[in-house]
Order: structure tokens, then C-alpha cells, then sequence
């Protein structure tokens, strides 16, 4: 399945491969890439009604669809309030009523991005080639109550038709232009989209470019691919990037409403059989890239490389708005290409995946063109939005880093709200799953973990990403061997049984002891057959580990002949090897199970997964 030319050494056909040294991130029900990340991993539901501080859903839901000036919609994904001190950032409090939101929390994820990066105010460094290139729509929030403003003749010509007075018109004119934000001098640049950039160029005092670039949903890639350019081209050494979108009030429901592409149950179930529609989020994801090669030389932690990126447009098709396979398809060719990798060396797919009947089915059908039949599902395939709602030009970038601290951290995320997966998605040979709960990402012997993100927009933007885990020379030594992973297999348990009674079970204290068992752990994961209908992983740790116990636990467990006490017990897909299926496990010192248990262990374990199929 894999093809030779994966073999080879990474190479990209696009210039240097970047990396992403620095995340910062505000998103649903999390302020920071780490509550992002555990939000992901734990499968976390960030979906709510509308909150007050949005807009007054009494006053604009209707179950009705076609109700002209009502939204359908009344749930997605918020920000939660962020604490904001204007000072800091050397704004004057007194003019933040006329600066759009994004310009504000943009100047907050910046900083997180730029401190995680390493390159906080602590540090002195060279800021001139520094460029801050960001995914931001063309319309921001204070667009519309300062052109609401400008509604007064119409008002005032209403009101002299109803035969109100001259003086009640007039006050009732200033009632409704009270209710919205005024303008003055710093309205213009407040509601400036490529003023997102500015403010952080000028806050952190970066020489670069700095700019913003419009591509709908699909914003924060052709953001990334412009920061990609600009970092190949040898014109910026560090970009700061992403996409950054808080334009969740009700002139943007009523948009999605009247496409309509909302989801009338409120939730978005990207890839299942019940998935009705999609719903809205707003959020920041910036990223810090520098050349692989300088992050290399100056020590940077490296989160994941960024090894391609693919574009296309749809072309002639249908409506504007209607998305196209082919044009999709040539977008997944061109960055595997770029990236000078095959589809089948991708084991996670983050998909635009918005949880629209005809957007989900168009986008199942250009990847299983791209990525043909198998035997058996290796790829995950995911999508962030059934958490955190569509971000819009926010969306690439949610799912990029996802994906990175996937790579980062060799973690199969969950996609949550999937019960039924499409027969599209999963049937017919499909090279796909779909992870109900997060699972170690095993690794395999010939490549490194690889993972693609895909972000598309209106008007035929798309967008495709390869992104690869960042192996260093040295990082084989990492893994000291004191953990020990025993997986067994067979036909049924009593085989399994039969294979523990080979289990060298002496004194783990003893130096001679340990090394059986090192011996013995590694004969049994080359012959390990992750197939098989019976599998259990016995964990062992030197000088605390007693594996005469253990096994003996594990025999009085088989005993039960309850297949619930060694297999997952919701039947979730289990990814060992690239291969599903399910795995037992018995942790050290307990003899009781939990389902997650081995999930739990080999994500916080990581490096112990690549002993599974490397020499000891």
C-alpha cells in the first residue's frame, strides 16, 4: 500500500519545509492552545445556546426556515469573556467601543503564539523580517450597527408615512441610533480587517509584511500559503499566521440561515447518517513558522512541519456557492505533490467536514477518489467542527493545530457525534475510520506519522495542507526502554492463556530478570497480530512491576471467559499498527479494567508506541 517513494528522505518539491514552533489559540470553552487540546482529546462539547452577549435570540429565532428576518439557528460555538486590559496594549479604554473584536483578542492569541514560540518580551531578537499574515473575511462585526447608523433618512421618511410628529420622530430616531455604536475618529481603522495584522505588527513591533487575505471558510490557508511563500522565498524568517474570526452575531446567522446551511437540530455531526447542517463557531488560530532549517539551528521547539500546501479553484461549475470534487481533488493532488508524499502515507485527515448533507458528501467524494480502496480502514478521518462549530475564517486554522498537537503529542483525536457513519464515508473498502474516542497513534516502520487538513470557501477556494511529526536525529534515545509494552494475541483466550505461561515472570529487581523480559517484550511485539480476534497488552515497568502478579491477574481475568473484561466494551474502533480493531489491557498493579485504559496510558506514554515496531 505504502509506495517506495516514501522511503526516501523528505523532500519537498516546494521549497524548505516549515515548521511550527509556537501555537496560540482562543476557541470555544478554551483560552489557550492547552484547554484546546484537552478539550479535543477528551472530547469535549463545546456547542451552547446563543448567549446575551451575542444577540437576543427571543427576538430573532423561528423554527421556520423561510421567515424572512429570522434565523433557524439559535446554538453554535463562543468565545467565553476574555479579560482585557487596553492599557497593556497601548489602547486608550476610552475608544474600544469603536475597535472590532478580532483587533482586540488577535493582539491576546499573538502574544500566546509568540511567547510559546519562544519569543516573548523576555527575549531580545531580530524582529525585522518578521511578517504577520492572517486569514480574516472582509466583513467585521462593527461593519454593520455603524452602517445601521446610517439608516436614519429611511426611518425618518417611515415615520412621517405613519403620520408620527416631526418632535416624536425625532426622538425616536435618536432612541435607535443610541442603541448603536458611534462613530469617530478611530471607527475607520476599527473595523479595518487588515488592521487584525497592524495592530499585532505594531504591538510587537514586527518589520515584516503584514497583511490579511480573504477566502471565505478557507481564509486561514491562503493565509498559511502566502506565509509559505514568503518564508521559501527567503523574504520573512518568521511569520506569524493563521486565521482569526469573532463575527458570530446575527447578521452572520441570518447568512447561513438563508443559504441555508445551518443545522435545525443544533448540532453538526460531520460524516454521520443523521448530519442535517452545520453550526456556526467563532475562534483565533495562530501559529508561529519559521524555516525547518533555522528552527533546527536555533533550538526551537518544533510542534510539527509543515511539509506542502495545496490550492486550486473549482473553476466553471454551478452556483457560486456550490462546491465541486474535482476542484477539491485537484487542491489533495496538489499538496501531496508539493509535499513529495503519497495519500496512503496520511494516517490522520482533518476535513473540512462541515456537517452539511451536500458539502460532506461532495468532500467523501473527491478523498475516496484521491485515496482509492483498502483492505483494512488506516486512515482517521475527523473533523473539529462537531466540538467548536465552523470558525469560518478561523476554521483551517482550528484544524491545523489540532492536528499538529495530534502529530505533536501521537495522539488519534476524537470526532464527537458521529453514531451511524456515512455507508459513503466507511463502506466499500474504505481507506477510512471515523475515532469515536482519542487512541495512541502507533507509528509504522517506513514513514513518519503524517496528517492532512483541508479548509475550502465560497467561490471555489481550496485549500489542503501535509503536515508530518518532527523526528529528530537524536530522538530515538529518548526512550530509555524502562517501560515495556507486552502485547499477545490469538484465536481465543485460552491461547492468550497459554502465551502467558511463557511470560519470564522472576524478580523485575534483578538486572538479568529485566533484560528477559526486554527480550521476551520485544519477540512479542514483532510477532504481534493485530488482526487477531483475541489481543491483550500486559505493561510493564522496571522496579515496579511485579509480573508474576500481573500475569496471574491477567489469567484470573481470561478465567471469567467474559469477553467485556478484555475487549473495549462500547466496541470503538481501536487504531494498532495502522490496523482497527480492539485491545485489552492490564496496567500495572491493578487487575480491574477500564475502558480507555491503554488510551490513557499510550497518550501519556508516546514515545513507548514507537517501541512497538522500532529495534529495541
Amino acid at each position: 500500500m505504502l509506495k517506495t517513494d516514501d522511503l526516501k528522505p523528505a523532500t519537498s518539491s516546494n521549497g524548505n519545509q516549515l515548521a511550527i514552533i509556537g501555537i496560540g489559540c482562543l476557541f470555544p470553552k478554551a483560552g489557550d492552545k492547552d484547554a484546546y487540546w484537552a478539550n479535543i482529546t477528551d472530547g469535549i462539547d463545546a456547542i451552547t445556546e446563543v448567549p446575551p452577549t451575542h444577540w437576543p435570540v427571543d427576538a430573532y429565532f423561528d423554527e421556520d426556515q423561510k421567515s424572512p428576518d429570522r434565523t433557524y439557528g439559535r446554538r453554535g460555538g463562543f468565545l467565553s469573556p476574555v479579560d482585557f486590559n487596553p492599557m497593556e496594549f497601548n489602547i486608550p479604554p476610552n475608544v474600544l467601543e469603536a475597535i472590532d473584536t478580532s483587533q482586540l483578542l488577535g493582539l491576546i492569541a499573538a502574544g500566546q503564539a509568540l511567547k510559546d514560540a519562544g519569543y516573548g518580551p523576555e527575549r531580545a531578537w531580530d524582529k525585522s523580517n518578521v511578517s504577520v499574515i492572517l486569514g480574516v473575511t472582509g466583513t467585521l462585526e462593527l461593519v454593520i450597527p455603524l452602517g445601521a447608523r446610517l439608516g436614519h433618512p429611511i426611518w425618518r421618511s417611515a415615520l412621517k408615512d405613519a403620520g408620527v410628529d416631526e418632535e416624536t420622530a425625532k426622538d425616536v430616531v435618536e432612541r435607535i441610533s443610541d442603541s448603536y455604536v458611534s462613530w469617530q475618529e478611530n471607527s475607520f481603522p476599527g473595523l479595518l480587517g487588515n488592521v487584525v495584522a497592524g495592530r499585532i505588527s505594531k504591538q510587537y513591533d514586527l518589520g515584516g509584511t503584514n497583511c490579511v487575505v480573504d477566502a471565505a471558510c478557507a481564509s486561514s490557508f491562503s493565509a498559511l500559503h502566502l506565509a509559505s511563500m514568503e518564508l521559501n522565498s527567503g523574504k520573512s524568517d518568521i511569520v506569524v499566521t493563521g486565521g482569526i474570526d469573532t463575527f458570530n452575531d446575527i447578521f452572520m446567522y441570518m447568512c447561513f440561515s438563508k443559504t441555508p446551511a445551518l443545522s435545525p437540530t443544533g448540532n453538526a455531526k460531520p460524516f454521520d447518517v443523521s448530519a442535517d447542517g452545520t453550526i456556526l463557531g467563532e475562534g483565533l488560530g495562530i501559529v508561529v513558522l519559521k524555516r525547518l532549517a533555522d528552527a533546527e539551528r536555533d533550538g526551537d521547539r518544533i510542534y510539527a512541519v509543515v511539509r506542502g500546501v495545496g490550492s486550486s479553484s473549482d473553476g466553471k461549475g454551478d452556483a457560486i456557492y456550490a462546491p465541486s470534487a474535482a476542484g477539491q481533488k485537484k487542491a489533495l493532488l496538489d499538496a501531496y505533490k508539493n509535499a513529495d508524499v503519497t495519500p496512503e502515507s496520511i494516517g490522520l485527515l482533518e476535513a473540512h467536514g462541515t456537517g452539511t448533507k451536500v458539502g460532506d458528501a461532495v468532500e467523501v467524494s473527491a478523498l475516496r477518489e484521491v485515496y482509492g480502496k483498502a483492505d483494512q480502514p488506516w486512515c482517521a478521518l475527523g473533523s473539529v467542527k462537531s466540538q467548536i462549530g465552523h470558525a469560518k475564517a478561523a476554521a483551517g486554522s482550528a484544524g491545523l493545530i489540532k492536528a499538529a498537537l495530534a502529530l505533536h503529542n501521537k495522539v488519534i483525536p476524537p470526532t464527537i457525534k458521529v453514531q451511524t457513519p456515512q455507508k459513503e464515508v466507511v463502506a466499500d473498502n474504505s481507506p477510512f475510520y471515523l475515532p469515536a474516542h482519542k487512541r495512541p497513534w502507533f507509528p509504522r516502520p517506513d514513514v513518519p506519522r503524517r496528517a492532512g487538513v483541508s479548509a475550502f470557501g465560497f467561490g471555489g477556494s481550496n485549500f489542503h495542507v501535509v503536515l508530518e511529526e518532527y523526528r529528530p536525529e537524536k530522538e530515538a534515545a529518548d526512550w530509555d526502554g524502562n517501560t515495556q509494552i507486552i502485547p499477545l494475541s490469538g484465536a481465543d483466550a485460552a491461547a492468550i492463556t497459554a502465551k502467558l505461561d511463557t511470560v519470564p515472570a522472576g524478580s523485575a529487581e534483578a538486572a538479568s530478570a529485566w533484560t528477559a523480559v526486554r527480550d521476551f517484550a520485544l519477540a512479542s511485539r514483532s510477532s504481534f497480530d493485530a488482526k487477531a480476534p483475541c489481543r491483550l497488552a500486559l505493561v510493564a515497568e522496571h522496579d515496579k512491576t511485579n509480573l508474576f502478579s500481573l500475569v496471574k491477574n491477567a489469567r484470573a481475568m481470561l478465567a471469567k471467559n467474559d469477553k467485556s473484561a478484555w475487549q473495549t466494551p462500547d466496541g470503538a474502533y481501536f487504531a494498532c499498527g495502522g490496523v482497527p480493531g480492539k485491545l485489552g489491557v492490564l496496567f500495572p498493579g491493578q487487575g480491574s479494567q477500564y475502558n480507555g485504559m491503554l488510551n490513557d496510558l499510550a497518550c501519556s506514554f508516546p514515545q513507548v508506541l514507537d517501541a512497538l515496531v522500532t529495534a529495541d
